[in-house]
């Protein structure tokens, strides 16, 4: 979102010796400030003043680790860019990943939140994390059931401050007519790319482009317009509270869950609410896409603007849908501990 943010100081970690060395350190350092762990930041709302030694995992490198005929497992380190890591595997012939393509951030963070995109999480592919518990300072190889996964969720992001990831283990597939094509345009434009190359058949390749294109065209690139990407989580409700809605708004947007439960985009909640490309500025939703809050004023708006905007857009969808949004982005307090219901209504 690029806030306006000055952190007390910063240390770097390339390999995990060195995160042992710096422990080291810390342990006989007499002053104990906090220790704050930041990846790429993406999925950060970070305050004016981070009063806390903040830790960047940097480790680079890819992998192998077994490979068969049909599957492949790679370890991947925890700073190699994510959006990166996607195209590399599918143009290895690596499949699996190509759903979350074009999500930015580094490959440690991916855990945290379960990322996930038109229909894949994180999850479905992962084998194990290996991660540095902070309060213990002991290191621990966490297997997928270990990191308790859930929609936008895990363990790492229900307890904050107190894993470090440097590794993260995933197991892909080879097998090209293996697609998960089924969410909005995605079909439609991976089939054009495979009639451009003479195939009958989308190929996993085909769908990465596809999504490349759709999320380009519907999210904001960071770089030039800042934004953490969708702010808002689509919120679960019940059947019955959906077909009560669906009397009176018959094209509301819903997905079916599991145990009589309907995700409902959040983004037609907020346009239907009238807040496409509103807020309240500099904090404003994108005018393409209403699920993305943008900020007009980088590196001076404060986290302050973010929770105005936050709280006036999720009061409107509230008043009309009664439904509660929540948001995506992590809230860090200036101490470096979350904050997980400032500014919800």
């Amino acid at each position: 979102m690029a806030l306006a943010c000055t952190a007390d100081s910063v240390v770097t970690i390339e390999n995990e010796v060195q995160l042992d060395a710096f422990i080291d350190s810390y342990n006989t350092n007499g002053e104990k400030k906090p220790i704050f762990v930041l990846s790429g930041g993406s999925n950060l709302l970070l305050p004016e003043q981070l009063n806390t030694i903040v830790l960047q995992p940097q480790m680079r490198g890819i992998e192998i680790t077994a490979e068969t005929g049909s599957h492949i497992e790679i370890e991947v380190m925890a700073g190699e860019n994510w959006h990166e890591l996607v195209t590399y595997t599918v143009n290895q012939g690596w499949y699996g990943l190509e759903n979350l393509a074009l999500i930015p951030g580094l490959t440690g963070a991916a855990p945290v939140q379960n990322i996930g995109a038109y229909g894949v999480q994180l999850e479905d592919y992962l084998q194990y994390v290996r991660a540095y518990h902070l309060p213990t300072q002991t290191w621990h190889t966490l297997s997928a059931a270990d990191c308790e996964f859930g929609y936008r969720d895990s363990i790492f992001k229900r307890t904050p401050n107190t894993w470090l990831i440097t590794r993260v283990g995933l197991r892909l597939h080879t097998d090209t007519n293996k697609i998960l094509a089924s969410y909005g345009d995605v079909q439609t434009v991976a089939q054009r790319y495979a009639k451009q190359h003479n195939r009958h058949q989308a190929t996993p390749a085909d769908v990465m482009q596809a999504i490349i294109d759709i999320r380009r065209q519907k999210l904001p690139d960071p770089k030039q317009l800042a934004n953490s990407g969708s702010f808002f989580q689509n919120p679960i409700i019940s059947q019955e509270q959906f077909a009560s809605l669906q009397i009176t708004y018959p094209a509301i947007v819903g997905y079916p869950m599991p145990d009589a439960m309907v995700k409902v985009a959040a983004g037609w909640l907020i346009e239907q609410a009238g807040l496409k490309g509103s807020g309240i500025a500099p904090i404003l939703t994108h005018q393409l896409q209403a699920l993305v809050l943008t900020n007009h004023m980088p590196y001076q708006a404060t986290q302050k603007d973010v929770a105005a905007a936050q709280y006036h857009i999720a009061k409107l969808v509230y008043d009309k849908f009664a439904i509660r949004l929540s948001r995506e982005p992590v809230w860090i307090n200036a101490d470096g501990s979350i904050g997980y219901e400032e500014h919800e209504i």
